[in-house]
């Protein structure tokens, strides 16, 4: 039964995701970014809502009062990374448009990826780091000035189930570039979406938001390293089983 949920909802997502990026492809000729954005978050939710419909597959949101508040206020949401299925979900949850650091070869992914570049989001070639953070900051600035978000999954890759990855610095390093907190967040979503695989199972993905952590004085190695304290020992409270 997993299996054929699974093939439906790959469906689901094919035969919409084609015809809504074609549109989105056609509407940024004149429509604004922020517009733009939230076009490619109605398509996200058609996909989470797939999720929970056909594969069973439900949210429980904790400490969204830990979100900066003001509409002009700036964060780094540095995100636990477990499965494709958070970076569906984050932009559907955020009051704040979101823009993700990305490498750049996901562009050239048809219909997704060409909607992807329309947006103004942070895409980066990873060969070339000293240039790529430069072009982080840059950009992050420019757009943590216009009220979006800058969401960065500090461990770079997705990683399995009750496992923990290097976490790199680069979260925090535009967080006191910029002035602005950051915002660590615990996501439980390879209970039910395994880190590349095909195959889904029911079940609750349970999306943890920390408080606030102020960038100003810090040091990146120091700031990353209490996000990453508070993430990790909060993915264990959630999932305890994966961390036997």
């Amino acid at each position: 039964m997993s299996l054929i949920r699974s093939i439906v909802h790959a469906l689901w997502m094919l035969v919409t995701v084609v015809p809504w990026a074609l549109i989105m492809l056609v509407a940024s000729l004149w429509s604004k970014s922020e517009p733009l954005y939230w076009m490619a978050v109605r398509w996200l939710r058609w996909a989470t809502d797939g999720a929970r419909v056909i594969l069973g597959i439900k949210t429980r949101v904790t400490g969204m009062e830990n979100l900066p508040q003001e509409k002009r206020a700036g964060a780094v949401l540095l995100v636990k990374h477990q499965s494709t299925y958070e970076t569906f979900l984050m932009p559907t949850l955020m009051p704040h448009p979101l823009a993700f650091v990305f490498k750049r070869e996901l562009l050239f992914v048809p219909f997704f990826g060409w909607a992807m570049g329309r947006l103004d989001m942070i895409h980066i070639d990873r060969r070339q780091r000293a240039q790529a953070f430069n072009k982080v900051v840059e950009q992050g600035k420019r757009l943590l000035a216009q009220g979006v978000w800058v969401i960065m999954f500090p461990e770079g890759t997705r990683i399995p189930r009750g496992q923990k990855g290097q976490y790199k610095s680069g979260g925090s390093r535009l967080a006191i570039e910029t002035g602005v907190p950051v915002i660590p967040i615990a996501v439980t979503s390879a209970k039910v979406w395994p880190r590349k695989a095909f195959i889904k199972r029911p079940g609750i993905v349970d999306v943890s938001i920390g408080p606030s952590i102020p960038s100003t004085g810090r040091k990146p190695d120091e700031l990353m390293r209490e996000a990453e304290a508070w993430i990790e020992a909060e993915m264990r409270r959630l999932d305890p089983e994966a961390y036997r």
